[in-house]
């Protein structure tokens, strides 16, 4: 597999977009994840957009981040908020995931953002997964669906205390 940064409106990245969009409506029975997102969110250095690339060059998987500060929506000073993970269905099982996130974890470290934060569901029992043993905890909730019942937020400290 080869992750590639790509802008969030490269065709591939509107082609997985709209997969994982029809995943969500059918997990949750409704529109999918109406989060504003713009490409220029996911512009280094205040942020990457992935997306990987299988060996006969068909995108697989996509994972972004994106610059967050102290705002009204409960983002804290140094946040980096993970977007659009997704695997394609016949992807998943081969640790694309985990390794989407740890390269999207190292950028956002390099870039001196302090927290990788998340938002997931509840219909969405394998992310909550990845992101547990992955070192991620449940905290309290931010961003677009933070009043919804079936929102899980999590965190990760990316730098270390006094470094």
């Amino acid at each position: 597999m080869l992750i590639h940064a790509r802008p969030f409106d490269h065709p591939d990245a509107v082609k997985l977009n709209d997969q994982v969009q029809l995943e969500y409506a059918e997990r949750y029975g409704d529109e999918g994840d109406v989060t504003p997102l713009d490409p220029s969110m996911f512009m280094p250095p205040h942020g990457l957009y992935l997306i990987a690339y299988d060996e006969r060059d068909r995108p697989v998987a996509t994972g972004g981040w994106r610059t967050q500060n102290l705002n009204a929506d409960g983002y804290w000073d140094g946040d980096a908020e993970i977007k659009r993970m997704f695997v394609i269905p016949e992807g998943r099982g081969r640790g694309l995931a985990r390794r989407m996130l740890a390269t999207l974890e190292e950028d956002a470290r390099a870039a001196g953002r302090l927290r990788m934060v998340l938002e997931t569901g509840d219909q969405q029992p394998e992310a909550v997964a990845l992101y547990t043993s992955s070192g991620y905890t449940v905290c309290e909730k931010f961003g677009h669906y933070r009043e919804y019942e079936s929102s899980i937020c999590m965190a990760k400290p990316l730098q270390q205390p006094g470094a």
